[in-house]
């Protein structure tokens, strides 16, 4: 076998194929060699001193091959690009130049773009690269630098730091964009206003440059970044052909399931490991850290919150929906769970079969729109689901948290809905949650894999009760995340496994 390009690093986990003619032919070598030309070190690290010339690392120049490739009609293969990596692997620097290299290779009247989750962070690359033209005599002479912007002013190229906190983002058309940390940008909103405003340019990139992070924003949807990180990896994998995209993703080869304190997760999430960060500097940094924050920042790993419930991963291995796909058979026995809001939160509609090993599959779930301040729930679509349900299967019980819908409890028991209230006590749901935890631990239940329930799930965590048991609860009452399909999934499996329990034939519950 040949020497391996990305040496000394180990390549990335998760990388989307690029042709090698459209590598040899793109931009790739021109910005590395600029780069290592030009830029220089702007604060002392282990990659050098102030001043010093930045050294591309192989791994970094295989990157910019790969981004920067160009096709047989010589424009750019790709015009969105995310890098994966933990932190102190140089990004700053790198995109820094990256940033410098766009204004001095890219078009006419090119507009290029530092963008972050907030000002501060937005401004931590344009501002390294500032100090690295000042830096420099050779791109100081053909590039001046002001307080808010850098001009290439003999193509009228301009430079600007922009952030989610922006008042206005309208009037530009820009040709490079330079995402730092994706993975904190509070919604999605300035990535699309971004993406939208170069739709009138020839070539344009987008480029993130990120670690990972919790999976949902602040709206309670998935991020922006996990999005095209999942995106990303269905690419890589063969399964959606995109050659308009590209991803490099470091991350532990076995995953969630990697042990966080194991040198073999390090070097696996890192491309400079040895090189750019220490195994010493590892070492100190993981006795110090809780577990989900060293595996953002130092593994390169998503996480679903501060707080875990279930065991990394343990959900979505229990993901089958090949076992009932679009839904267990009529006449079926399954208890159908509903909790419902009336304008906030969620409101969702849960089956778990009755069976030994229960199925737990998604009726339906109805998502506040945080962009619609007017938005309510759709009560009658609610109703009608369920009694769709239940004339499709045999519901022994339909367990409710009647909260907010006593009139449509009222109103579906007297058409023989076969609803019964479910008081959430913490007594009650204590035992219920670790019921399910139990359940989830043992591989003892399957699931349709549904993303939403599976959002709902992840942004659950532990709250202790009384009796020294946990329920699940937002992290705080007023957080944007969304888990009434957990609480409703969490009780409608104690209910299933109740019937489950007992003959058919044995009447009524009796408690």
């Amino acid at each position: 076998m040949g020497r391996s390009p990305w040496a000394p690093s180990l390549p990335p986990r998760w990388l989307t194929p690029v042709p090698v003619a459209d590598q040899r032919r793109g931009d790739g070598d021109l910005y590395t060699d600029l780069i290592g030309a030009t830029c220089r070190i702007t604060k002392d690290s282990v990659a050098g001193a102030v001043g010093k010339l930045l050294e591309p690392r192989p791994f970094q120049r295989q990157l910019m091959r790969r981004t920067l490739a160009r096709r047989a009609d010589g424009l750019f293969r790709h015009r969105i690009a995310l890098w994966g990596m933990a932190r102190k692997n140089g990004k700053s620097e790198i995109t820094a130049g990256v940033g410098i290299s766009g204004m001095l290779l890219g078009p006419m009247g090119g507009e290029v773009y530092s963008c972050a989750g907030d000002k501060e962070q937005a401004s931590i690359i344009f501002k390294t690269a500032k100090r690295m033209i000042e830096m420099d005599p050779h791109l100081s002479q053909v590039i001046k630098t002001y307080r808010n912007v850098i001009e290439v002013p003999s193509t009228g190229t301009t430079y600007r730091a922009l952030s989610a906190e922006a008042y206005t983002k309208e009037g530009l058309n820009p040709t490079l964009v330079l995402f730092d940390e994706l993975h904190v940008q509070p919604t999605r909103e300035l990535w699309d206003v971004m993406a939208q405003a170069q739709g009138a340019r020839v070539e344009p990139l987008m480029l993130a440059i990120t670690t990972a992070g919790v999976q949902t924003d602040r709206t309670g949807q998935d991020s922006i970044c996990y999005t095209l990180y999942k995106y990303g990896v269905q690419v890589a994998r063969g399964e959606i052909d995109d050659p308009t995209f590209f991803m490099a993703w470091w991350e532990p080869l076995r995953g969630i399931e990697a042990p966080h304190d194991d040198i073999r997760t390090w070097r696996e999430g890192s491309p400079g490991f040895g090189d750019l960060v220490s195994e010493a500097d590892f070492r100190s940094v993981v006795r110090r850290t809780p577990e989900n924050e060293f595996r953002i920042k130092r593994t390169n790993q998503w996480v679903t919150s501060g707080r875990v419930w279930l065991p990394h991963g343990a959900w979505d291995a229990l993901a089958d929906p090949e076992r009932y796909p679009g839904g267990p058979p009529a006449g079926t026995r399954v208890v159908v769970g509903f909790d419902g809001s009336y304008s906030g939160d969620s409101t969702a509609l849960i089956g778990v079969t009755v069976e030994e090993r229960p199925h737990i599959f998604v009726v339906g779930i109805w998502e506040r729109d945080p962009y619609d301040p007017n938005w309510r729930v759709p009560r009658p679509e609610v109703k009608a689901a369920l009694r769709e349900a239940c004339d499709r299967w045999d519901v022994p019980e339909s367990p409710w948290d009647e909260h907010l819908w006593q009139d449509a409890f009222d109103e579906l028991a007297e058409e023989g809905v076969p609803v019964e209230a479910y008081p959430q006590s913490p007594e009650r749901m204590g035992r219920a949650t670790q019921g399910f935890y139990e359940s989830v631990v043992d591989k003892a239940l399957t699931h349709d894999g549904d993303p939403r329930l599976a959002r709902h799930v992840r942004d659950a965590t532990p709250k202790p009760t009384s009796r020294g048991m946990a329920r699940i609860a937002k992290e705080s009452p007023d957080s944007p995340k969304r888990i009434d399909g957990a609480v409703t999934a969490v009780f409608t499996l104690e209910r299933a496994k109740y019937y489950a329990s007992i003959p058919v034939d044995d009447g009524p519950n009796i408690w």
